[in-house]
């Protein structure tokens, strides 16, 4: 089943090219509003299930291509992040150490909203594409053996960054919890419907050009070490939100007006724009691109992996 808020956060399900709004069945969950519903029908959907399948049976619902679609999780509880999560295509020679780290809740947009990059002195602003699970019962020191039947489902999932920031050390919160920052969509698919989440391909293009295409196969700690390992710091509750790192070869730097679009396997896609009121310009390459034109050159690539430089604009080095 995909799941997804609509228009006025309606919250419905996917039939065909239509959704069908299922708010109205949900009522008796607690909720403050529409946009609390998600984790509270993750938290009873066995029981619902049955009556939400034969809804959608009986319903015709709008045109996918009449509605607005919305982020799956409006108001995630938490989004924990996994650092480091991939072998980079095999040119790691060792899993790095298991590693996260929190993202703000705040920081979340939908579907054809837009990434706003901030007027700070950043190395340069990127888009990681990354598969994110959401959990669908709670989970306390599970065993690896137990961590997947705890997962509702997946969805794509943007980890924003805003690389380089000083001073040293003091990198994550203010890199990746700004406004905007964790766009995801535009459904969230039901595990039954993603026989096998260490198998998909994740592509990412911006202004239609292809920029990062791994798989989930490539992953340092797979989803039940992620899961088993957060559980054992924090518990996780239904619809929370773990994205599961990213390849970093292709990343690259986001510019003013940039169309991106990111596409997990089976999870649909997921578009959204870039705003920069500054107007700022970066080298244009993903980091292996820029890092194969230094050496070519005779230089090194820094040790940070990031070899994009700013051009010109706010904040450009002299």
């Amino acid at each position: 089943m995909r799941l997804t808020y609509f228009d006025d956060h309606r919250l419905g399900a996917v039939k065909g090219d239509a959704i069908v709004d299922l708010t109205p069945l949900l009522a008796s969950l607690p909720h403050r509003d529409t946009q609390d519903l998600m984790p509270a029908l993750i938290a009873e959907f066995s029981a619902l299930r049955a009556e939400i399948e034969a809804h959608l049976s009986s319903g015709t619902g709008k045109p996918l291509s009449e509605v607005r679609l919305r982020a799956p999780l409006p108001r995630a509880r938490q989004i924990d992040c996994m650092a480091v999560n991939y072998m980079e295509d095999g040119t790691l020679p060792a899993p790095p150490p298991i590693n996260a780290f929190h993202k703000s809740p705040g920081a979340v947009i939908g579907p054809g909203d837009t990434m706003v990059l901030p007027d700070i002195p950043a190395i340069v602003f990127e888009a990681e594409a990354e598969l994110a699970l959401v959990i669908g019962r709670r989970a306390s020191h599970v065993a690896e053996s137990d961590a997947m039947g705890h997962v509702f489902g997946y969805m794509n999932f943007i980890d924003g960054s805003a690389r380089g920031m000083p001073p040293g050390n003091n990198v994550f919160f203010q890199a990746k919890s700004r406004d905007t920052f964790a766009p995801m969509g535009p459904f969230l698919v039901t595990a039954d419907e993603v026989p096998d989440p260490q198998a998909l391909d994740v592509r990412l293009w911006i202004n239609g050009a292809l920029r990062q295409s791994f798989n989930t196969s490539d992953m340092a700690h797979r989803i039940p070490r992620c899961i088993s390992w957060l559980s054992g710091i924090h518990a996780l509750e239904p619809g929370d939100v773990v994205a599961t790192g990213t390849n970093h070869r292709g990343l690259g730097a986001l510019h003013d007006g940039d169309a991106v679009e990111l596409e997990t396997e089976g999870l649909g896609r997921l578009h959204f724009r870039v705003r920069d009121d500054l107007k700022r310009r970066w080298t244009t390459g993903t980091r292996l691109e820029e890092s194969d034109k230094l050496r070519a050159r005779g230089e090194t690539p820094p040790a940070t992996g990031v070899p994009a430089r700013q051009l010109s604009g706010k904040h450009a080095p002299a």
